[in-house]
């Protein structure tokens, strides 16, 4: 019998649409799941009774909207009036917010069910998701290491099927870290790609959302989702069509494919890819290849990139708003980088984005002979939970960078990204790769990835799913 955590999104989508399923027989499912794993730390909060509200009135209704009927929940970064809205900190445990953000509203509109928030690392700032305001998010694989951040309770909660898919947000990995951690598809969206979340809302243009899902076909099918969100109004798209979902289903030409394993981080940490991940590279670039598609490494040596994210970083955490009394409650982390943010000279800012800016065209021109560019999506295995804690600020900035090398670079850049496993460690584990596109070739990234995942054939499921 196949249960309901089986069926993808797509499915589930056309299911609703078809009145073979009921919103609430959905949504109830995935509530008995969520509340059954709460030990995986995938939710900083669950609302059953204001999704039993949403149920009722969108079966009031015929489908509207691409997402109609479909569970999701908000990370615990955007703001949704009436539901707590903590942004993993202790600074915010009794924030409720008046107003919705517009992702929020626009998730509504496409008919969605929302059912809570996923855990996130305190105000989005690191690569894992262990905020002291709450439990950690666990990597559902292995229950003694963490799950990658900051969209890490997104992840876990497509990975052990406690959601269809998710919402994440990406400002230097966020969405592609913990999706390669946990074993799912992230993707990475280019700058301006959304018209909500986009990348242009902070002048450093790095943060952008996108999908996790449990594979690329859904990864597409809600990518077209989050491209045609307005606020306000219901989304009009056919059901299980739209050009993302389309270029995932369909095998693409043969591609010139760059591959690499340099990181822009090389220079200035101690950066090494261990062998597993390494096996996994190779292995993908060797499928390519056998796919008749013109592989090549790509010559890319990078300068100069330390330097710049590390005023990016510093300056985006030096717009939160922190009083007195928040600075105390807030992780030593997070007080860092605000207050080294804070103490940034407006010149030395606009120096960071006017390098930023340079290294986006540097990039752009050095990946401008490939169509995609393969590279590693992690250098380690996941980390033990606690592992990044009792470090000063600087040597776990420097871990986070060992972990992941490959994906904070793509933000700078502004170019769309995905990570998909392809392959397994010893013990079952998935080991994932990342693809990188041109701006706006999230299209081409969708079809080379979907035959990579049909060469790789289905992965086992983490032993959550069938508890």
């Amino acid at each position: 019998m196949t249960r309901l955590h089986d069926v993808t999104l797509a499915a589930q989508v056309a299911q609703l649409c078809a009145g073979r399923l009921a919103p609430g027989e959905l949504v109830g499912h995935y509530l008995d799941r969520i509340e059954r794993h709460a030990d995986l730390g995938a939710f900083a909060a669950v609302t059953p009774d204001d999704a039993a509200r949403r149920v009722a009135e969108l079966e009031e209704h015929p489908p509207r909207g691409p997402l109609w009927g479909i569970p999701l929940a908000d990370k615990d970064l955007v703001a949704r009036a009436g539901v707590p809205t903590r942004y993993g900190s202790r600074s915010r445990v009794h924030h409720v917010p008046t107003a919705s953000d517009p992702l929020a509203e626009a998730m509504d509109a496409a008919g969605a069910v929302n059912v809570g928030k996923t855990s996130t690392s305190e105000f989005g700032l690191t690569g894992f998701t262990e905020p002291l305001i709450h439990a950690p998010a666990r990597d559902p694989w292995r229950l003694s290491a963490g799950a990658g951040g900051s969209s890490g309770g997104a992840a876990v909660a497509v990975a052990a099927g406690l959601l269809p898919a998710a919402v994440g947000s990406d400002g230097g990995g966020s969405i592609r870290i913990p999706s390669a951690t946990v074993g799912v598809v992230g993707l990475k969206p280019s700058r301006g790609r959304l018209p909500i979340g986009s990348g242009f809302d902070s002048p450093d243009g790095l943060s952008v959302t996108g999908p996790i899902a449990r594979s690329v076909e859904d990864a597409g099918f809600l990518l077209d989702a989050l491209v045609g969100l307005a606020p306000f109004t219901y989304a009009t798209a056919a059901p299980g069509s739209g050009p993302f979902v389309d270029a995932a289903r369909r095998t693409s030409a043969p591609l010139r494919v760059g591959t690499t394993t340099v990181s822009p981080w090389d220079d200035d940490e101690d950066i090494r890819l261990d062998s597993v991940h390494r096996a996994a590279f190779e292995t993908a670039r060797g499928w390519l290849d056998d796919a008749g598609h013109a592989v090549t490494d790509a010559e890319w040596h990078p300068r100069g990139y330390a330097a710049l994210f590390h005023v990016l970083w510093r300056a985006s955490a030096a717009r939160i708003p922190l009083t007195q009394e928040d600075a105390t409650l807030v992780e030593p982390l997070t007080a860092w980088l605000v207050e080294e943010g804070r103490r940034l000279s407006a010149l030395h800012v606009l120096d960071g984005l006017a390098a930023a800016r340079a290294f986006e065209r540097r990039t752009i021109a050095d990946f401008a002979a490939f169509d995609v560019v393969l590279t590693p999506a992690l250098a380690q295995a996941p980390q033990p939970v606690g592992a990044y804690a009792g470090h000063s600020p600087g040597r776990t900035f420097a871990m986070q960078v060992e972990y992941a090398p490959y994906s904070s670079f793509v933000n700078v850049a502004g170019l769309p990204a995905l990570t998909l496993p392809v392959t397994t460690d010893a013990t079952g584990h998935p080991v994932s790769v990342q693809l990188v596109g041109r701006p706006g070739g999230e299209a081409t990234l969708l079809s080379v990835a979907a035959h990579l995942e049909q060469r790789r054939g289905p992965l086992p499921h983490p032993p959550a799913w069938d508890d």
